[in-house]
């Protein structure tokens, strides 16, 4: 597997952490993570002023959200066409029988891998849905290949290409990878 990394994977992955069951949210803190996935570049001090609380106090309500994993961090989603990579698909990974022990490891080492924009643990046939980006189908096909045919803990693959991208309402663009 490459040792390249994947900017909007690997931090998150190298941390991440389950949100406790005791972890209790208030209206507060709501308003706060509300903001925050709508845009996470607000300043403290809007922060502050939309939660009606001080600067101080959502400082340290930012920090606690983040130590407790409810905030897993802050990244730029950058459309992988500017990067030069037009070509997005959802591959779906059924991993042998014998190898199920090792489903953390597999993970860890995809979310290396450049074209590796997310890896979903899923329930169903598939262990793995992998989101991906290259430049074209040579790219994409070369990818399927030689990092998941030929990973010996592969058992199938399944690759849906992605034409669009539409994001939810509080998120305000759309990500087109094709012009229709």
């Amino acid at each position: 597997m490459s040792s390249q990394s994947s900017a909007t994977s690997v931090a998150s992955a190298a941390r991440s952490k389950d949100v406790r069951p005791a972890t209790r949210l208030d209206d507060i803190d709501r308003i706060l993570l509300d903001q925050l996935s709508r845009d996470a570049r607000t300043p403290n001090n809007a922060l502050a002023a939309l939660a009606g609380i001080a600067q101080s106090t959502c400082l340290g309500r930012v920090r606690a959200l983040t130590e407790q994993g409810v905030i897993r961090g802050f990244h730029a989603d950058i459309d992988p066409i500017a990067l030069g990579r037009d070509l997005q698909a959802m591959i779906a990974v059924r991993v042998q029988a014998n190898a199920r022990k090792h489903l953390g490891r597999i993970a860890r080492e995809l979310v290396h891998l450049q074209e590796v924009l997310n890896v979903y643990f899923i329930a169903g046939a598939d262990d793995y849905l992998i989101h991906v980006a290259t430049s074209n189908s040579e790219g994409l096909r070369t990818f399927v290949l030689e990092h998941l045919s030929a990973h010996p803990a592969v058992a199938a693959t399944e690759t849906i290409l992605i034409f669009e991208h539409v994001r939810p309402a509080h998120e305000s663009h759309v990500t087109s990878c094709a012009d229709g």
